[in-house]
Parts: structure tokens; C-alpha cells; sequence
């Protein structure tokens, strides 16, 4: 009777170090998720930003090419993407 006692001990210590190991582990992958988490949204506003960035100077390079072909009209001012936003979000 004693040995069946001692397989049941066994067992179930068994079942909570287990029970412990999952526990540990689950709050572990869960600060790494929260990690990556922040992480991505770092990425996201960088990514907005650089397309922000790239849009302007690509507004930039088209009205300078324009001005390359048409020296005619180099004397009148280059709009530059934010302020012709600008004026499109007045408007």
C-alpha cells in the first residue's frame, strides 16, 4: 500500500514541476512577444516616417528635373511637397 502512496507522490510532484516549467516558460514568451511588440511599432512609425521623407524628396526631384527641362522657368520659385500640401490642405 505504502508503494502505491509513493507512485501517486511521484506522479504528481511530476505534474507540478511540470505544471511550474509551463508556467515559467509562458511568462517568459510572454515578455518576448511584449518585446517585439514594442519593437515593431518602432519599426511602423520609422517606416511612416521614411515614406514621409521619401515622398518629399521625390516631389523634390521631380521639380528639379522639371526645371532642368524648362530653364525658362527656373526664376519662379520651387514648391516644395509640404507646402504644397499645405495649400492643398487650406483649400
Amino acid at each position: 500500500m505504502s508503494e502505491f502512496h509513493d507512485d501517486d507522490d511521484a506522479t504528481a510532484n511530476l505534474i507540478e514541476r511540470r505544471w511550474f516549467a509551463a508556467c515559467a516558460k509562458v511568462k517568459t514568451l510572454q515578455d518576448e512577444c511584449e518585446v517585439m511588440r514594442e519593437v515593431m511599432e518602432q519599426a511602423a512609425m520609422a517606416y511612416r516616417g521614411a515614406r514621409t521623407q521619401l515622398a518629399q524628396l521625390e516631389a523634390l526631384r521631380e521639380g528639379l528635373a522639371q526645371r532642368l527641362a524648362h530653364p525658362e522657368g527656373a526664376r519662379q520659385p520651387l514648391v516644395t511637397f509640404t507646402e504644397s500640401r499645405r495649400e492643398r490642405s487650406a483649400a
